[in-house]
């Protein structure tokens, strides 16, 4: 992609997006974030660019960023099944299964035919359950004495 003299991408917000997306869909979660950056600097209120951004973000393993940026999306768009699967995840990685655990049925409710909603929102249940079983806490992780 060239670039303007003041360092900008050349093209408009669309092309950039397009790149972003690209780019995302090839593993580069980083260079995407440039790029849709750059597009939300131009059009705030897009989202597509804030959900993009927000996938970025995960598959960058930014994971407080990712979730918050999936909350932010729940927020605006509530009946939104793909938000509250990226805050799923993303609570998940963090830690915070319980929490991960309502964006996921929440989720799953909305699309029952997603198979990756299910799957995600049955391995967070049974890590509830084993930790439950295990008397160990519910969020965050292991202390190193534990198993």
């Amino acid at each position: 992609m060239a670039v303007s003299e003041e360092g900008a991408p050349e093209g408009s917000a669309y092309d950039w997006y397009q790149r972003a997306i690209d780019l995302l869909e090839r593993g580069d979660a980083s260079a995407s974030l440039v790029l849709l950056d750059r597009v939300l600097a131009e059009d705030p209120g897009s989202t597509s660019a804030r959900e993009a951004r927000a996938r970025a973000l995960f598959d960058a393993r930014r994971f407080d960023e990712a979730a918050a940026a999936f909350e932010e999306l729940v927020e605006s768009s509530p009946a939104e099944d793909f938000a509250h699967y990226g805050l799923g995840v993303s609570l998940w990685r963090l830690q915070r299964f319980r929490q991960a655990e309502d964006h996921l049925a929440m989720a799953a409710v909305m699309r029952p035919d997603r198979d990756d909603y299910r799957g995600a929102l049955e391995q967070v249940r049974a890590t509830l359950r084993a930790r439950r079983l295990a008397g160990l806490p519910l969020e965050g992780p292991l202390d190193a004495g534990n198993p």
